[in-house]
């Protein structure tokens, strides 16, 4: 009984009067700003329209997949399935406009649908067959990604008609402009964080990331909750796929996906998620996508080799989890 008690304390409690605004947050947009200024100097054409558009349309299907990534690592877990089902999806979804010439709310459903359908898999067998996230996550990817291969059947996807202009980079694809795809992830990004700050059920999420145990002796329903992070991520992969498609010309390869969970993680990551789970905003997450994005376009336009941005997004990785861990370290002392 008093072990049970003791569980009952040490559960996490999420505060409704939190800040609007992390100090990560707005390290991470005095650190764009400074970057922005100094690329503007250095490279006029990065400030102009031309280059920041296509930067922002970059930035809409990794600050998207991030939401879904952000609820997932503050349940102390993790997807690394997602560029796996960003591939299912979009060959999924590329052949059934190819061969119907569906009208784009029905395209739009189908992506997500195959995701959320892919995302729930992940969900049942971690939430249900207690199972660690990293294996399971890891074992799919590659089935998934199997899956994928197997569709495409050897060849690329040709003929892929503009659907998905409206999320593109040209004139159909901006309102005022600003890329309609950003515009989508950055209300997806507002909806999540009112839903984690106001909602009981987005509270949940913290507790469950910071003591499990605890949260289901408190009346947590931590299986749904896990099953619908992973369902959810999976279909804002598939909506992803959509804006992944619109960057591209009307043919489809098998790269597409390839290595976007890894620039996710690092968004996610880089915006002030704990790694160890309980503590994390989707606000920080969008800004972390930013300044991953803002790295790679800066180096192409600055003409310098491209492994200079992975080795760049690492340190910032770096920086980020390291605090973290030392900020975790200096709570328990105290």
């Amino acid at each position: 009984m008093s072990a049970t008690a003791s569980e009952r304390r040490s559960a996490p409690r999420v505060r409704a009067g939190q800040p609007l605004v992390t100090a990560q947050e707005l390290i991470l947009v005095v650190v764009i700003a400074v970057m922005w200024v100094v690329l503007g100097f250095t490279t006029p054409a990065f400030l102009t329209p031309g280059s920041l558009q296509p930067l922002l349309v970059a930035v809409a299907p990794i600050a998207l997949i991030g939401v879904g990534m952000t609820c997932v690592i503050i349940t102390a877990g993790i997807d690394v399935s997602v560029g796996a089902i960003v591939m299912v999806s979009a060959v999924t979804t590329g052949k059934f406009l190819v061969d119907s010439q569906a009208p784009l709310p029905l395209a739009v459903l189908l992506a997500m649908g195959v995701g959320a359908l892919l995302g729930a898999l992940n969900g049942v067998l971690i939430a249900y067959g207690r199972v660690h996230a990293i294996i399971v996550t890891f074992g799919t990817a590659n089935l998934f990604q199997f899956l994928g291969l197997r569709i495409f059947n050897s060849s690329t996807v040709n003929g892929i008609p503009p659907t998905f202009e409206v999320f593109g980079r040209g004139a159909a694809g901006s309102f005022l402009g600003v890329p309609i795809s950003f515009a989508i992830s950055v209300a997806v990004v507002l909806i999540a964080w009112w839903y984690l700050r106001n909602v009981r059920g987005g509270r949940h999420l913290y507790a469950i990331g910071g003591n499990a145990k605890a949260a289901r002796l408190i009346g947590v329903r931590t299986g749904r909750s896990v099953l619908a992070v992973y369902l959810l991520t999976g279909a804002l992969a598939g909506l992803a796929a959509c804006f992944v498609i619109a960057q591209g010309t009307s043919t489809l390869d098998q790269s597409v996906g390839a290595g976007m969970e890894l620039k996710v993680i690092a968004a996610v990551v880089i915006g002030g998620t704990s790694i160890l789970g309980g503590r994390g905003s989707v606000l920080g997450t969008l800004l972390g996508a930013v300044l991953v994005q803002s790295v790679t376009s800066g180096v192409t336009q600055l003409g310098w080799p491209s492994q200079l941005s992975d080795l760049l997004v690492g340190v910032f990785i770096i920086i980020a989890v390291g605090t973290d861990i030392a900020r975790k370290r200096l709570r328990s002392n105290r």
